[in-house]
């Protein structure tokens, strides 16, 4: 059965998929701290992004080839895996985007509804 929280998870682990997307697609080659913090930036500081969520959303985008990943250097001299989004990672992209600014529209509609008054 389908709890509320459950339902909010994954609507969270796709949100999170396509900032990953985007976010690859617009700085290019990133490793996964590099990815958080750019989320958070975007966001102004209103997400916090964990390893524990973000690694397993990496790790997904991989395996469906939406990203490809290899080792490298950070910034800091250190051993990193970097991530870039691929053809098939970028065809995905542009679907959720669309899919996304339908459903801002519907829900739009929604929030801009008046109550009748008594």
């Amino acid at each position: 059965m389908l709890t509320q929280q459950s339902i909010l998870a994954e609507v969270w682990k796709g949100t999170l998929a396509l900032m990953v997307l985007k976010t690859l697609n617009a700085m290019g080659p990133q490793h996964g701290y590099g990815i958080a913090r750019r989320i958070e930036q975007t966001s102004e500081n209103l997400l916090s992004i964990n390893h524990g969520t973000l690694y397993p959303v990496l790790l997904k985008l991989e395996q469906e080839g939406a990203i490809a990943s290899k080792w490298g250097v950070s910034e800091n001299n250190r051993r990193a895996k970097f991530h870039r989004i691929t053809k098939a990672g970028q065809k995905q992209l542009a679907s959720e985007v669309n899919q996304w600014a339908q459903a801002t529209e519907i829900v739009t509609r929604f929030i801009a509804l008046k109550g009748v008054k008594a």
